[in-house]
């Protein structure tokens, strides 16, 4: 369980800083980060968007303080549950990247890239969660 807590630190870091980084450009743009427009992938207003990256993270925080402490029993039907869904929203993530890379002609959508880098990051995320909840095996 340590190695997974410390991914899902690390992973959890990552996040906070993209959403650091694009509130930053957002309110006080610095000449360093990308411009604002390529952190946003969608057509969602921005308010909403924040909110819903500070609910995300709120539950990452949650989620990687209790694996840290070692209080994610085991749960089979939960792991299975997240492991399923870690692993569709990684293989949409991988294509959306892919497509982005591969096709000259894709929609902005598709090319946005700090979007496109960061949703693997919420599905590592996911599937580390699923992990803890496997439980330990013994040999």
């Amino acid at each position: 369980m340590a190695i997974r807590g410390k991914l899902m630190w690390t992973l959890t870091a990552l996040f906070a800083g993209r959403v650091g980084a694009q509130a930053l450009q957002t309110w006080r743009p610095i000449a360093a980060l990308p411009p604002e427009a390529a952190f946003h992938g969608s057509e969602l207003p921005y308010p909403l968007l924040l909110a819903a990256q500070l609910l995300i993270l709120a539950l990452m925080l949650r989620v990687s303080w209790r694996a840290h402490r070692g209080y994610l029993a085991p749960d089979p039907r939960r792991s299975r549950i997240l492991a399923w869904c870690g692993g569709v929203y990684m293989a949409l993530a991988l294509t959306r990247l892919a497509l982005g890379l591969a096709w000259a002609g894709a929609p902005p959508w598709f090319r946005a890239w700090i979007p496109d880098l960061f949703h693997p990051v919420l599905a590592g995320f996911v599937l580390c969660w699923a992990g803890c909840h496997r439980g330990r095996t013994t040999p």
